[in-house]
């Protein structure tokens, strides 16, 4: 039986499909490594560590980081946030943040909110998803530790102006997180120039490594005062009580995933091998072919920026009169596209949207997304409801 047609644009979910270097790492680790990083010094042991190692050194050449050590491996892009916020903020903190955030910022700080008082500052966004920076300024008081801010709109692709909010930032002696979910691996993400002391971001997404995968860069200017959220074997110091106080080492305790991370690496390299810019062209090209023809649409309405070069490749829109998650089905019965429906852990933002409570229709472009593909939605959204 031949398999059912399918056209993959939920890239903002998690990539797919991966470059073919990819499968072959996590496949070559499996079968022909197997060995803990870090936990001995036989030949395919220090072989683990090496692809690690060769990741970290890739992820920091990407980013502009100045050492790889500043690379922590992490579950995902959501446990990267929770070390970030969890361990960055004390009882009585101030942070100002976004109406734009996706839940893995909103939902930890609500937490801490309840578990220590501290001070949250919500800003908002324009009708397209898009915050004002001097809404940032206006937000910091004596005793903000913290601005935390998404990159890019997972709702409506929005890039958001972070090198002015990290000087803002740096004017108020505050540190500066950003999550960089939608971002990295779709556009130049440098640290130095974003001037931040944290950037979180899964691996599985715009970096094309495997899921389970993740990473946080912690600046050297805030490593000690970044407090560990576990605690556990880390393969140095073991006759030691304490937690090592070096990085990375200081936030892996246990084990970490050598085959995710192989097949991350792998994603990594493919990047920097075609270029960002060039991988970032082909994306928003395809993110304004299928804007534009949306847009033509009188039963259509698309969310976000009206010109895509200030966008990731994410598009969100609603077909009037009827139920996001019944478009979205619709569609996957009709052409086999796959989109997501709903809120996308973005609640906040749908306000500015009006697109409350049931969100909208929300495709994502990948690097392996075709004209094609992009195509057949238009045509599929096209004939909808004729």
């Amino acid at each position: 039986m031949p398999e059912p047609r399918r056209i993959y644009l939920d890239n903002a979910a998690t990539s797919w499909p991966k470059p073919d270097a990819v499968y072959q790492a996590v496949d070559d680790y499996q079968r022909i490594n197997g060995a803990a990083a870090g936990r001995g010094t036989y030949r395919s042991a220090q072989a683990a560590e090496r692809i690690v190692l060769q990741c970290r050194k890739r992820i920091a050449d990407l980013i502009g980081a100045t050492a790889p050590e500043q690379i922590v491996f992490t579950l995902n892009g959501t446990d990267s946030l929770n070390l970030g916020l969890q361990g960055m903020l004390r009882r009585g903190d101030h942070v100002v943040t976004s109406v734009c955030e996706h839940n893995s910022v909103l939902r930890p700080l609500h937490a801490l909110q309840q578990s220590l008082g501290i001070e949250i500052t919500k800003i908002g966004c324009s009708t397209a998803g898009v915050i004002d920076p001097d809404d940032v300024r206006r937000a910091i008081t004596a005793n903000t530790k913290l601005i935390a801010l998404t990159h890019a709109s997972n709702v409506t692709g929005a890039v958001q102006p972070l090198a002015e909010a990290g000087r803002m930032a740096a004017e108020a002696k505050a540190f500066f997180l950003i999550d960089a979910e939608q971002s990295l691996g779709h556009v130049p993400v440098n640290v130095n120039e974003l001037g931040c002391h944290l950037l979180a971001a899964p691996g599985h997404k715009g970096l094309l490594g495997p899921l389970g995968t993740g990473m946080l860069y912690v600046s050297p200017a805030i490593a000690a005062n970044l407090r560990p959220t576990r605690q556990g074997g880390s393969g140095t110091r073991s006759n030691e009580p304490d937690q090592p106080t070096s990085l990375p080492d200081r936030f892996e305790s246990g084990n970490l995933n050598v085959a995710g991370i192989a097949g991350l690496s792998a994603g990594v390299a493919w990047l920097q091998e075609r270029g960002l810019a060039a991988i970032h062209e082909h994306e928003l090209q395809l993110r304004e072919r299928l804007v534009r023809a949306l847009r033509e649409l009188p039963h259509v309405i698309v969310y976000g920026p009206e010109m895509s070069a200030a966008c990731v490749g994410v598009v969100s829109f609603n077909i009037r009169d009827f139920d996001p998650q019944e478009v979205a089905a619709a569609l996957d019965a009709a052409a086999g596209l796959e989109l997501r429906a709903g809120l996308h852990c973005a609640p906040l933002i749908h306000d500015a949207l009006g697109t409350s409570p049931a969100g909208t229709v929300r495709a994502s472009i990948g690097p392996f997304s075709t004209s094609e593909d992009v195509d057949a939605l238009i045509a599929a959204v096209r004939d909808f409801s004729s």
